[in-house]
């Protein structure tokens, strides 16, 4: 039946093309619908407890998502009437962009004081360029004592200010909001900059993060998918040394690209940071499938075959090997849906798809245009043959030291994979190219870090917050959390009543405590609401009925590890000292810190469940429960060994290497599928030896399957450039993982086989696959 259909094919090579690229472009249409959703928060499903119990304090309190404008002098002076001046104009500005609800500055922070029997709330800095030296010193002082600012908006030496803009983004069209936003602080920034040419100011925040997602996924596509067009080329062109092939091989790519990425808009999907590098991913896998064409078809033409009977041949013997590969590389893939975070999940859907959109377009559209453009090849012998007989050679020779000495050395290597942490950073997600890890480094340096977590206390009655008994419960717990090592800084309501108290009674420091009954904090409470202005009110701190308050705490830029430990730590210390109050805790990067830990159990399940069916599918295309079970092996030490290689030199797995031994399983089997196929077709249909055998399969498949890795390999490289280091840390492992594989399968899997199988031949009474092996 398939050579039927090759034939009809390949007779009608035209009508194939035109039909073909009618479907693909009917496809490529629903690109159109892709957009890029850059919110943190689509890392995070529905179902995930960290992101429900941070919606859940965001619909209590006023949200958290932040620009923040670090503003640092290159005299260091941040108390200057120029450079408060400035400060002031970000303020005021910053009230202009889009979905802004508070503005926090040293300049604007409401300080209250008192004037003989009035309690007065007024801006720290109102006209900066009227301060004397005075005035200016006596600001100062204020700014760098008042626990409310220090490493919140302004350094301890007071040399690095913020501007935090608090902003309500309504969530209805993320595709503007946050590029709406972005924009304007960053003409706000350029004005200032260009007004004070003597202040470095920089972007950072949740927003500017979610900005840099985007950014960094549209600077990948835009640098490392035409770098990875031209390594395809001139790798195809140089090892197989084809005009044609290579013209065709990115026609097939191009389509595959094109169909998958419209098939995803129809579908509904939408682009992430990882699910963005789908086009590069599929790229390298798509060109596999042609060069295995390729190799068979030139190899049959050297011989003096006609071109159509040799690519008639060549797709014959390639259907199932390329079939079989591209389904465990898709079944690779799909299991990338056991992970927690939607867009590996979209990743692996879009790849699968475009994986077996490739297969597709090789077995049509890629032989049509094979027939349809000219293609000469010289009849000679092929000129890395002896290459690969020679590779043969040394390994049939040495079998007896090969097999331990490799055993030991997979074994060994592997035996540091528990080194491995899983462990990662939030902020280091981008590379030192990007300016908001740029800005983020800085700020952490300088003055805080970008880490925090926010707790929900809930007193469980109207007003509770105003009971003593509570506000000193808050007041020890935020005293406890000042005195952790990774704290910068604690942002708790006990500062303000305390700082209420002492101005009710004079400004007199005795008093900076809290106060004594619940009806004077109350009333003072109330007091200082009333006279403060309009987007600088206590929402972002306490509840409508005021039964609960917020207190943020911000770290260090902590690992996923320790900020997981610091959460351990507080809920430690409410549980022995106030049980009694319901604490809820939230966070952006308290999110990501338990995203990768879920990911990498989640994806265990996702592992073994794809090897079960790779495995079962390889036992039933082999004809042999023997030979599937002998596969597993090549198929599982690549990712063990690359692991032991990363535990040796890193250390550290994150969010963007929980999906690698999943990914990867589906790819590193083609080589063990091609190579089997081979040494079994030799073995039942030639009477060979597993002598003879391994090196018919050196000979007949060994230049094909270099071909293939080393254009995989240096896909995967080229992912590694990427600036989003999820996707470069996953295409660093990738390529090491493959590289692993076609080492394993061509130093260790023969010796194996030779080892295993040493039965003079297997006939095809023995086992039922004749022919159906034979591939290249």
């Amino acid at each position: 039946m398939s050579e039927r259909f090759f034939k009809t094919l390949l007779h009608r090579p035209l009508l194939t093309v035109l039909a073909m690229l009618a479907l693909i472009v009917f496809a490529a249409m629903g690109a159109q619908k892709l957009v890029f959703k850059s919110d943190y928060r689509v890392f995070f499903g529905p179902e995930n407890p960290q992101l429900q119990a941070f919606e859940a304090m965001q619909k209590v309190y006023t949200k958290s998502d932040n620009v923040a404008f670090v503003i640092a002098p290159k005299d260091q002076v941040i108390f200057s009437p120029d450079h408060l001046a400035a400060i002031q104009k970000i303020t005021t500005e910053s009230w202009q962009v889009p979905y802004s609800t508070r503005v926090d500055s040293v300049t604007n922070y409401q300080y209250s004081h008192a004037e003989e029997d009035d309690l007065l709330v007024e801006d720290l800095v109102s006209d900066p360029q009227s301060m004397d030296a005075a005035e200016l010193q006596a600001a100062l002082k204020i700014a760098v004592e008042d626990p409310l600012l220090q490493k919140r908006l302004i350094s301890p030496s007071a040399h690095v200010a913020v501007v935090n803009v608090t902003l309500q983004l309504p969530g209805v069209n993320p595709v503007e909001e946050v590029p709406a936003v972005a924009s304007k602080v960053r003409a706000i920034r350029d004005q200032i900059v260009a007004e004070h040419p003597d202040l470095d100011v920089m972007l950072s925040g949740v927003v500017m993060m979610n900005t840099s997602f985007a950014e960094a996924s549209i600077n990948d596509s835009s640098t490392l998918v035409p770098l990875m067009f031209l390594v395809v080329a001139v790798t195809i062109g140089l090892m197989l040394r084809t005009v044609t092939g290579t013209i065709s091989s990115v026609v097939i790519i191009l389509t595959t690209i094109a169909a998958t990425m419209g098939l995803a808009g129809w579908m509904g999907f939408y682009l992430t940071g990882p699910s963005a590098a789908a086009p590069t991913v599929i790229l390298t896998l798509a060109v596999a499938d042609c060069i295995h064409i390729l190799a068979t078809l030139f190899y049959e033409m050297r011989h003096g075959v006609e071109k159509r009977k040799a690519l008639l041949d060549s797709l014959k013997i390639n259907l199932q090997p390329v079939f079989l590969t591209s389904a465990t590389t898709a079944i690779g893939f799909l299991a990338m849906n056991f992970s927690d975070s939607p867009p590996f999940r979209d990743l692996g859907n879009m790849v699968a798809m475009g994986v077996m959109i490739a297969f597709v377009l090789s077995i049509t559209l890629f032989p049509a245009l094979l027939m349809l453009l000219p293609l000469q090849v010289k009849q000679k012998q092929e000129e890395d043959s002896d290459m690969m007989l020679a590779l043969s050679g040394f390994v049939i020779r040495n079998r007896r030291i090969l097999l331990p000495a490799m055993t030991a050395i997979l074994i060994v290597i592997s035996l540091f994979v528990p080194r491995n942490e899983l462990n990662d950073d939030s902020v280091k997600y981008f590379d030192q190219r990007v300016e908001f890890r740029q800005a983020t480094d800085f700020m952490q340096d300088n003055l805080s870090g970008m880490a925090t977590i926010e707790l929900s206390l809930d007193s469980g009655v109207s007003s509770g917050i105003n009971s003593p008994e509570f506000l000193q419960t808050v007041e020890d717990f935020s005293n406890w959390l000042r005195t952790q090592p990774e704290t910068e800084h604690v942002n708790t309501i006990t500062d303000i009543i305390k700082r209420l108290n002492k101005n009710m009674h004079g400004d007199d420091p005795s008093y900076y405590k809290l106060p004594d009954s619940q009806e004077l904090a109350a009333q003072y409470l109330l007091l200082y609401e009333m006279s403060l202005p309009y987007g600088l009110d206590l929402n972002n701190q306490l509840n409508v009925d005021k039964s609960s308050t917020r207190i943020i705490g911000t770290f260090k830029n902590l690992t996923n590890n320790e900020q997981i430990d610091v959460e351990n730590r507080i809920a430690a210390w409410f549980a022995q000292h106030a049980p009694q109050y319901q604490l809820t805790m939230a966070s952006p990067t308290l999110m990501f810190a338990h995203i990768g830990q879920r990911n990498i159990i989640s994806m265990v399940s996702g592992t073994l469940v794809a090897l079960l069916l790779i495995s079962l599918l390889l036992g039933f295309a082999l004809r042999s429960v023997r030979f599937g079970l002998i596969s597993l092996l090549p198929n599982l030490l690549p990712a063990g060994v690359a692991f032991g290689i990363w535990g040796l030199s890193v250390g550290q797995i994150g969010l963007g290497l929980s999906v690698v031994a999943s990914m990867t399983l589906g790819i590193v089997v083609d080589d063990t599928v091609h190579f089997l196929s081979k040494y079994l077709y030799a073995r039942r249909n030639r009477n060979a030896t597993s002598e003879q055998a391994v090196q018919y399969a050196f000979g007949s498949v060994g230049r094909a399957l270099w071909v293939t890795t080393f254009v995989l390999v240096c896909g995967f490289m080229v992912l590694a450039q990427s600036t989003f280091k999820v996707n470069a840390e996953m295409g660093l492992m990738t390529a090491i993982t493959i590289l692993i594989a076609l080492i394993v399968d061509f130093l260790f899997l023969p010796p194996l086989l030779m080892k295993l199988d040493n039965e003079k031949n297997i006939t095809s009474t023995d086992h039922s696959a004749q022919g159906a092996a034979h591939v290249s």
